[in-house]
């Protein structure tokens, strides 16, 4: 199935740490069958509304096919993740 994934990270993290933080969450993908077909940095930007006391957020924008147990498992780790400031996860039409 096909899945495009938005999340956004943090803005008081650091360069390094930001790059990590994508990275891992790139990793749960692939590591659970994941298919990355496309991916976009779409940069720093201002949040419509605060989301826990930020203003601004890097916005990454990913399209995957992967199976439904590797969507659970980003879901998962993006919920715990104090990093992640909101994530949404949209099944595409076939």
């Amino acid at each position: 199935m096909k899945y495009e994934i938005m999340f956004i990270v943090r803005p008081d993290i650091e360069e390094s740490n930001l790059k990590e933080v994508v990275a891992n969450f790139e990793t749960i993908l692939t590591d659970n069958k994941a298919k990355i077909l496309n991916s976009k940095n779409m940069g720093q930007r201002e949040l419509a509304y605060e989301i826990k006391k930020h203003k601004r957020g890097f916005y990454y924008v990913y399209q995957i096919e992967a199976p439904v147990e590797a969507i659970n498992e980003f879901d998962r780790l993006a919920l715990i993740s104090e990093d992640l400031i909101r994530h949404m996860i949209i099944r595409l039409e076939d």
